[in-house]
């Protein structure tokens, strides 16, 4: 029955994220189309669509009941992303990242930011619908600013087809269609991805907080590692770091600001102990390291060592 059950996990969490791409994919096709700058569409829907997979589980979560899930997915897909996905970006670049654009520095006083916000939120085991409402209206400050003092001008675009819709200013009706079905399985995905979840926490005697801080976060972290890695590869590693900073600002302000007004977040000790203040340390120890405007292979190397501790510890295995 457990093996059943895990299957059913890993073929939801497999169609949340594919769906999860072509949603972004089409909704790029159609934001170009519709005379949106390349950096606005990133700004708006690649990091918006690349984090997905981490909202709607999150609000599936909520209306389970589950919300400690949904506190243990924020603490692992930002984990992830600082130290995992950082990692394979450093280490598939060609060369050294170099970090030159302004915009990116000031994201990372946004994610330190972010990360001590939340962290102060989370301390006393539960987010309110008032804090959710803060930490929302940080991320849209923070988008504000994105859209009126961002480099329009450069070209995030990453995606042929999207490249090919920009020039031709035109989209078709099936990159609506798309977007529609992709809705639907997004929230399939996500709808038997949690349940799943819940079955196995409670066959293995886990708590679902540790199966979503490992498991669940690792998985729905993935569509930012494909983006940033494909960007790294491509000799835009500034747009990879870009996508990491701004997966990890969603992660910590929008998405517990939007379901957390659904009922609250309850944080259970276990993170509070442990992968929160892992979480804020890696968020710190990643704005010192990159304070010489560069992301080297073996910096990235050693934040791989660090994720590769912090699922051991999380999930008792060291």
């Amino acid at each position: 029955m457990i093996a059943l059950w895990i299957g059913v996990f890993i073929v939801s969490l497999l169609v949340l994220i594919l769906a999860a791409r072509f949603f972004t994919q089409s909704a790029e096709v159609v934001g170009h189309a519709l005379g949106m700058s390349p950096f606005a569409v990133g700004v708006i829907i690649v990091a918006v669509g690349t984090s997905l997979p981490e909202l709607i589980s999150s609000l599936i979560a909520v209306s389970k009941g589950s919300s400690e899930i949904v506190a243990g997915n924020i603490l692992g897909s930002s984990a992830s992303n600082l130290l995992f996905v950082m990692s394979l970006t450093s280490m598939f670049s060609k060369k050294s990242i170099r970090l030159g654009d302004q915009y990116i520095f000031i994201d990372l006083h946004y994610l330190v930011g972010s990360a001590a916000m939340l962290t102060f939120i989370m301390w006393d085991g539960l987010i309110t619908p008032i804090e959710s409402l803060l930490l929302l209206s940080g991320y849209i400050i923070y988008t504000i600013y994105l859209l009126k003092e961002g480099d329009t001008e450069k070209d995030i675009t990453l995606d042929p087809v999207v490249k090919q819709a920009q020039s031709q200013k035109k989209f078709k009706a099936k990159d609506l269609l798309i977007i529609a079905v992709s809705v639907v399985f997004i929230f399939l995905g996500a709808n038997y991805t949690i349940t799943a979840l819940e079955v196995i926490a409670e066959a293995l005697s886990i708590s679902k907080a540790v199966v979503s801080v490992t498991v669940l976060s690792l998985g729905t972290t993935l569509p930012e590692a494909v983006v940033s890695i494909t960007a790294s590869r491509q000799g835009k590693a500034d747009i990879a770091v870009g996508n990491i900073l701004g997966s990890c600002i969603f992660n910590a302000m929008a998405i517990p600001g939007i379901t957390g007004l659904i009922d609250g977040i309850k944080v259970p000790a276990e993170l509070l102990s442990f992968p929160l203040p892992i979480y804020l340390t890696g968020a710190v120890l990643f704005y010192l390291i990159t304070q010489d405007k560069r992301i080297s292979r073996w910096e990235g190397a050693l934040f791989l060592l660090f994720y590769i501790l912090f699922i051991g510890k999380v999930a008792h295995l060291l």
